[in-house]
């Protein structure tokens, strides 16, 4: 998450941001959530205590049940679907929100919100000239919001999974993400809980990862603790990976799928030699000249 793309012809940054956070207990009644009382909007009733530490003033804390990226079964299914409903009602109301994914804990609003993605540069101190990928839930939806010059059959090897793919945006993306490029990069995580949220809030979510910029990323939820009240809420689905490993702090593989029969890594991450034998084995694309293979 968060690696930066060829910068292209686009206007200069975002223009004037668009309200989004309204009518947050319509929302978070829309969604079967009930508010706090008066100005304790982000105490609904369903939330339960953070485990094992007390969330910072201004965050909520819930924890997934069972394995975070595995779909919990009855009777914690329950849970599971409080967690949704919660992150859903959050992201629709303008907020940004905690989240795991299958490389690392990330920071996620609506992509359609303008107001939402500068809260994101600005709680993460990231330049406005980096961008934000775009989460979808399954690779249908790649479709809406890119120009795909790649066989679909690509697309289904690759996602769900630890990579980034660069492509043509579309004009159904909110004008104000990334508007220095025309391109933007799609991601589909390994995750169930991840394509749960993308599907039932029904829109994309821009993503990142959830720590300060320049910043070593994140495995679990303590170690970005200190953007807790910067938050809305905080999913916790447990360590990912293994925190003594370098390798899974890297994020996803990005490559960029722009150009018809070629592909270029923008970021290595932590699936770089499986990604590229399917580009070049399977498909047979070609690095593009300057890529870092």
């Amino acid at each position: 998450m968060g690696a930066s793309l060829p910068p292209g012809n686009g206007p200069e940054r975002m223009s004037p941001a668009r309200p989004c956070k309204g009518l947050r207990a319509a929302v978070a009644a829309s969604v079967g959530l009930s508010e706090g009382p008066t100005g304790s909007a982000r105490s609904g009733r369903l939330l339960r205590p953070p485990s094992p530490a007390p969330a910072a003033p201004g965050a909520r804390l819930l924890r997934l049940p069972g394995s975070g990226a595995v779909r919990a079964a009855s009777p914690e299914r329950a849970g599971w679907t409080e967690a949704l409903r919660a992150a859903v009602a959050e992201l629709r109301a303008g907020a940004v929100v905690a989240v795991p994914t299958d490389t690392l804990y990330g920071l996620a609003c609506s992509a359609s919100c303008s107001a939402a993605l500068d809260a994101v540069y600005r709680l993460k101190g990231r330049s406005e000239a980096k961008p934000l990928a775009v989460c979808l839930g399954r690779v249908a939806d790649v479709y809406r919001y890119c120009h795909v010059r790649v066989p679909e059959g690509l697309l289904k090897d690759l996602l769900p999974g630890p990579v980034t793919l660069v492509m043509e945006r579309s004009e159904e993306l909110n004008k104000d993400l990334n508007p220095f490029t025309p391109l933007v990069g799609i991601r589909i995580p390994d995750h169930t809980f991840m394509q749960d949220l993308a599907q039932m809030f029904g829109g994309p979510l821009a993503l990142t990862s959830a720590n300060l910029s320049s910043q070593a990323s994140s495995l679990n939820v303590e170690e970005f603790q200190d953007l807790w009240p910067e938050l809305s809420l905080v999913i916790d689905g447990g360590p990912i990976g293994n925190g003594q490993s370098p390798e899974c702090r890297l994020g996803s593989t990005v490559i960029d799928l722009s150009v018809p029969g070629k592909f270029d890594i923008i970021r290595p991450g932590c699936a770089l030699e499986s990604t590229t034998a399917v580009l070049q084995q399977k498909y047979g694309l070609l690095p593009s000249h300057g890529s870092c293979l």
